[in-house]
C-alpha cells in the first residue's frame, strides 16, 4: 500500500523549527524552561513516529525515504530528548553535541539534493536542509554561550528562515497532494 505523509512531516518540521527558533531567541535565558516541554514533546513525537516508519518501511519512491525519514528521526529524537531534559532539569549541552552530528547529515543531504536535482524545487529544499544543518552544527556552541545575544539571534534567524522554507514546501505539497491523490483508492484485498 502506498503511503505518503511527507506533507505532515514537512509541516511538523516547520512548526518544530519555529518553536526551536523562539526557544533559542527567547527561552534559553529564561527561568521557566518548563513552558517549552509540550511543544518540543508534540513535535518530537510526531517526527519520531513518522520518521521511524518511513525509515523502516520505505513507503515512498527512491531515496526520499533516506532524506526525509532518517533526518526526521534525528530531529524527532532531539526534540523528545529536549522535552525530557527540560522536564527533568538536565543540561542540554549533550543534546547539542548530538545535534552537531545530525546537522552534518542535514548539510550533506541538502547539498546532495541540490547536486542531484532530486526534486523540482531542489535548490529551495536543499537550502532548507542546509539551514537546518547549520542550526544543528552550531547548537552546542549556542548552548554553551547561551548568554551571547548575537549568537542566539543568528541561530534564531537561520532556524526561522528554514521554518519558512519548509512551511512553503509543506503547504505547496498539501495543495498538490490533495489534487494528485483525489482519486486514489486502496488496492482491494
Amino acid at each position: 500500500m502506498f503511503i505518503d505523509y511527507i506533507t505532515l512531516m514537512l509541516i511538523n518540521l516547520a512548526a518544530g523549527l519555529a518553536l526551536l527558533a523562539a526557544y533559542v531567541y527567547f527561552g534559553l535565558g529564561e527561568s521557566n524552561q518548563r513552558r517549552w516541554i509540550p511543544g518540543f514533546g508534540v513535535v518530537g513525537a510526531i517526527a519520531l513516529v513518522t520518521g521511524l516508519h518511513m525509515t523502516l518501511t520505505w513507503p515512498v519512491i527512491g531515496s526520499f525515504n533516506i532524506a526525509f525519514g532518517e533526518t526526521t528521526v534525528l530531529f524527532g529524537i532531539l526534540l523528545v530528548g529536549t522535552s525530557l531534559a527540560l522536564a527533568m532539569g538536565w543540561d542540554l549541552l549533550t543534546l547539542g553535541a548530538y545535534g552537531f552530528f545530525a546537522g552534518l547529515v542535514s548539510l550533506v543531504i541538502g547539498f546532495r539534493i541540490i547536486n542531484l536535482g532530486a526534486i523540482p524545487i531542489s535548490l529551495l529544499a536543499g537550502l532548507g536542509f542546509i539551514l537546518v544543518g547549520l542550526g544543528g552544527v552550531f547548537s552546542a556552541p549556542t548552548l554553551y554561550f547561551k548568554k551571547n545575544w548575537f549568537l542566539r539571534s543568528i541561530g534564531a534567524i537561520v532556524l526561522i528562515t528554514a521554518a519558512l522554507i519548509f512551511t512553503f514546501i509543506g503547504l505547496s505539497s498539501y495543495w498538490a497532494h490533495l489534487a494528485n491523490f483525489s482519486t486514489w483508492q486502496p488496492m482491494p484485498k
